[in-house]
């Protein structure tokens, strides 16, 4: 019964009903027909009779009440089905509504966070174009004499600092993208500020211009920041001549606004400009200049250029030897460019010999857990990989991931295993059937923490290399590592 549809119930109710109308019909045929005959019949006469009309009339009304429940039970029933169906109704609407009112509250806050970010848009535009209103307003009473005039001497090797460091190159982490003609985002604000201007000081009077227009190339806002830089070398021109280094410095930003455009001639032309610019006034061997030669490799580079890049990288390293020492970490840059030219080149044994060469550098002046010691070990098994020299890039590999661990968790051991040693014991014991140990999990865990993009690089080519010699579940283990520190970062970049 408990089984039955609502149908088969209605269904049911309605059958009864009619099979008690019938039996109703029925009796009430016979009930007439003995009334008849035993009309003017006597009482002590035909008993029978009268005792069956009796039982027949009991009978009628047993099934007129048996009608009368049967059609209030097929109302209920109709009425319950009506009651549910409204309530299904409702709860659907409930449902929708409880939906809509979580769209309407994410749409609130994300609402609510684009004003902020505008309120503070706008709060920053005003005080920038009161600055600009500032310095207009001053700008008559600047002769800019001692400014138009002042050059920077070179003084000989600098100290090691974050800004002798910017410069704008194409380091170990940008090895792939050497083949390709396309620069997919904006170059960052840092790298185009100090990559223009490395090796001069920016005068007070251009650094609220020349910080507006990185800005807003960094953001891709190009309509905006070329008009701006064109402008402010036109003025630069007016006051201070077109052979200065402020207009060499204008000329750097905007050559490098034109590349992230594409428009790598006009680039080029504005950096061989920027170049001459920079040798007439500051010297031949000025780190300025240098840095101009550098960036004028990257754009050849970048373009697949790499034999007219390369004379130019060497030119640059050479004075960056000469100002700063041979062991300077600006020296250790310059070879790793210039490392990446040969290897495009097919060039490898030049390529082992600079890399190497900028490892010592690192090593001894940043030291070895210094970030670009591990980039520069993992250009150089990337040279080894090319060269089929699998077990010098394994070895490597494995010693930047070893040197990882033990910065961050202490000393290896049988308790305190590397990455890759449970990657290689897991292959060992594959066929075995055995699932991960508590020991293997806490090593993946332990690896995934590490916020470091080579070492998740250098996991996802040790793991490649893995898969090269047939240890696919030494290369699974990788890249589930790599996998899971890629998920962690964009976790914890929006929580």
């Amino acid at each position: 019964m408990s089984n039955m549809s609502q149908d088969d119930v209605t269904t049911g109710l309605r059958t009864v009903q009619q099979g008690l109308e019938a039996l109703r019909e029925e009796h009430s045929t016979i009930s007439n027909t003995l009334e008849t005959s035993v009309k003017g019949v006597k009482d002590d006469e035909a008993p029978l009779p009268k005792q069956k009309l009796t039982q027949i009339n009991d009978n009628l009304d047993k099934l007129l009440c048996g009608v009368d429940e049967t059609s209030m039970m097929l109302m209920v029933f109709q009425l319950t089905q009506g009651m549910d169906a409204q309530h299904q109704k409702y709860q659907a609407q409930r449902r929708r509504l409880c939906q809509e009112n979580a769209w309407l509250r994410d749409e609130l806050s994300s609402t609510q966070i684009k004003l902020q970010a505008s309120e503070q848009m706008v709060a920053q535009l005003e005080e920038e174009n009161k600055h600009l209103k500032y310095m207009a307003s001053i700008k008559q009473f600047d002769d800019g004499a001692q400014a138009d005039t002042k050059t920077v001497v070179d003084s000989g090797p600098q100290p090691v600092t974050s800004e002798t460091l910017q410069e704008l190159g194409f380091g170990p982490e940008d090895e792939e993208d050497l083949n390709t003609t396309q620069f997919a985002q904006p170059t960052p604000a840092h790298s185009m500020a100090a990559s223009a201007a490395v090796g001069y000081e920016i005068p007070a009077r251009l650094r609220t211009l020349h910080n507006l227009v990185i800005q807003y190339a960094s953001q891709g806002r190009y309509e905006v920041a070329v008009p701006l830089c064109k402008q402010a070398l036109e003025d630069l021109e007016k006051t201070s001549g077109h052979d200065h280094p402020d207009v060499a410095t204008m000329l750097n930003i905007l050559a490098l606004v034109y590349r992230d455009q594409n428009k790598y001639k006009e680039a080029a032309n504005l950096l061989n400009e920027a170049l001459s610019i920079r040798e007439k006034c500051l010297g031949e061997s000025h780190p300025a200049v240098a840095a101009t030669l550098n960036n004028l490799a990257v754009l050849f580079g970048k373009r697949g250029k790499f034999k007219d890049a390369e004379p130019l990288c060497k030119r640059a390293l050479e004075i960056r030897e000469k100002v700063f020492g041979d062991d300077h970490p600006d020296v250790a840059k310059q070879l790793n460019n210039l490392a990446l030219l040969c290897q495009n080149q097919g060039k490898y044994e030049e390529v082992e010999k600079y890399y190497k060469r900028a490892l010592e550098i690192y090593e001894s002046k940043l030291g070895p857990d210094d970030l670009n010691v591990a980039k520069t070990k993992n250009n150089l098994s990337s040279a080894y990989l090319k060269q089929g020299k699998y077990k010098e890039a394994e070895d490597l590999y494995k010693q930047i991931l070893t040197r990882a661990h033990e910065k961050e968790y202490g000393q290896v051991s049988g308790d305190n295993k590397t990455i890759w040693q449970i990657a290689e014991d897991r292959e060992e014991n594959k066929h075995k059937g055995e699932g991960a140990t508590a020991n293997e999990q806490a090593g993946w865990a332990k690896a995934a923490k590490v916020d470091n993009p080579t070492v998740t690089t250098t996991l996802k080519n040790l793991g490649a290399l893995y898969r090269r010699q047939g240890k696919y579940e030494a290369a699974e283990t990788l890249e589930d590592v790599a996998l899971r520190a890629k998920k962690q970062v964009r976790n914890d970049e929006n929580p």
